[in-house]
């Protein structure tokens, strides 16, 4: 069997597929058929994986192994792209069984978006059994596994797991003796037949994938004793503004913790312990840095290798703060003003903020300022603790207004025409904030209503609050059309305390 475990996905793959033929012979539904469709869309995507895995592998192994190390490394790589070849001959000639499928099976449906004779029970058995298309891939199946084995040495092999092989059963199936029968024989569903050519193209390219990794795992076999792992994450730069990407490489890397590399940063020797060496230098100066690393490796063949690290950045910058309003760029009195502070390279649990007049609470960059005397300017002082003493790093200024005045509607409108009924209707005025960012509201607090007829007295009430009192709603239920309704003298308060005279609002009923 061949390369490497096969992965859960692999094997759940495999199961699924036993069992879809299996319950074929329970039922060829509609179900069941769409399930053989999922699957061979499932096996064709894990197989393209595979394969770009495989291209970035070889790509991998011919820009730094096979450029550095020629010598070495050629004949590693002729073996790998021979395995290569080898898994290709096979999953061309499997693709060519596919296409004569899709030329039997009428094509594709758009509906289905699988074959449109995929239920057929015919098509499989004449192409694979009557034709002997099936005894022919049999025998390319177990030809192309043992090429790819005669590729390894017998301690390669060791642990080698895969599942490209096309062999009888031991006992019959349902009365069917050979692979290509269980496979494609009577009874087997066309779409059926076609997920089975898809799995072994899937299967053909993870041999040809564990194969490959073996071979080119030659390349490095013994040449240092890694017995030490660490997670690392290696970024370009340590220093970013807003609306720049944070982006960073995360790797799995292997050290020798016995050996002891000599380990230099721009031509200084680190001090090294458990094969590792660990850099540090003072930040005396502000401005932008950048050093390379180089490690010297003694290899057991008692050669040395040298590795150079990439070029690291990094920023040296006085502290400083930014204080950021989330919604204005001022504060607003009678309402919590939602207020960002930070300072770049420095945590913000270190921060402490204060303001000049008014208040301010919150934590972690997060704020919220009260303030309570419109037209005055106030500051948000930012300090940090750094290295153990407090120190100003920071100070912004803000304007200080009111909220602006709110509109006057009954039901839903500050004047013009409307309908009678509608007028009638409604029992309340209300004072709403439009185009404003913060959820501030206000209450009327006292109106007067004029109701004039197109004959006859005028009726004019004064009330505290919004709401109509019994004679104003008696006034109101004898409105019809032609009558004029005037809302005026309104006064409406809002969560600064302070009393605002607001629009008047004149309805003609219609």
């Amino acid at each position: 069997m061949a390369g490497g475990k096969e992965t859960t996905r692999q094997k759940m793959i495999n199961i699924m597929y036993l069992v879809l033929l299996a319950m074929l012979a329970l039922n060829v539904s509609d179900t069941i058929l769409n399930a053989f469709k999922s699957l061979n869309d499932s096996l064709d995507t894990s197989k393209t994986n595979v394969s770009s895995s495989l291209n970035s592998l070889f790509d991998s192994f011919e820009n730094t192994k096979l450029k550095n190390e020629p010598g070495k490394a050629r004949p590693l790589w002729e073996k790998a792209n021979k395995a290569k070849a080898i898994g290709e001959d096979l999953n061309n000639y499997v693709e060519n069984l596919k296409k004569e499928f899709v030329k039997e099976g009428q094509g594709y449906s758009e509906e289905t978006g699988d074959l449109v004779e995929r239920a057929n029970l015919d098509i499989s058995s004449t192409v694979m059994i009557n034709r002997k298309e099936g005894e022919k891939l049999k025998s390319k199946i177990n030809s192309t596994r043992e090429q790819l084995l005669a590729l390894l040495n017998p301690e390669q092999r060791s642990g080698l797991t895969f599942s490209l092989e096309a062999k009888d059963p031991a006992k019959s199936v349902e009365g069917k003796k050979k692979w290509e029968e269980i496979n494609f024989g009577e009874g087997i569903p066309l779409t059926a037949a076609m997920t089975a050519l898809t799995k072994i193209q899937a299967d053909v390219k993870n041999a040809e994938s564990d194969v490959v990794k073996r071979i080119f795992g030659e390349m490095d076999k013994a040449v240092v004793n890694l017995d030490k792992f660490s997670a690392v994450a290696v970024a370009p730069t340590s220093y970013l503004i807003v609306g720049q990407p944070y982006t960073a490489e995360v790797f799995l890397t292997a050290y020798d913790s016995r050996s002891n590399p000599a380990i230099t940063v721009n031509g200084s020797s680190l001090t090294v312990k458990d094969g590792k060496g660990t850099y540090s230098v003072s930040t005396v100066k502000e401005g932008m840095f950048s050093w390379k690393g180089t490690v010297r490796v003694r290899q057991t063949d008692g050669t040395f290798k040298t590795y150079e690290t990439p070029e690291q950045k990094y920023q040296v910058a006085r502290p400083s703060a930014v204080v950021s309003p989330d919604a204005m760029n001022v504060f607003y009195v009678g309402v919590p003003n939602p207020v960002s502070v930070s300072a770049p390279g420095i945590p913000k649990e270190s921060l402490s903020v204060n303001i000049s007049a008014g208040d301010i609470k919150g934590s972690s960059g997060k704020y919220s300022v009260n303030v309570t005397s419109p037209g005055s300017k106030v500051s948000v002082i930012v300090s940090a603790n750094i290295g153990g003493k407090v120190q100003q790093i920071g100070s912004s200024e803000f304007r200080v207004k009111r909220i602006p005045d709110p509109i006057a509607k009954w039901a839903g409108k500050t004047g013009g025409a409307m309908a009678a009924a509608a007028i009638r209707s409604q029992s309340k005025l209300f004072a709403v904030l439009e185009n404003f960012d913060f959820a501030a509201s206000f209450n009327v607090t006292r109106f007067t209503m004029l109701v004039i007829p197109t004959r006859g007295d005028v009726v004019k009430e004064t009330t505290s609050g919004n709401t109509l009192n019994p004679k104003m709603q008696a006034a109101l239920a004898k409105v019809t059309p032609g009558f004029r309704v005037i809302f005026d003298d309104i006064v409406a308060v809002g969560p600064d305390g302070s009393q605002r005279l607001l629009n008047g609002v004149i309805l003609n009923a219609n």
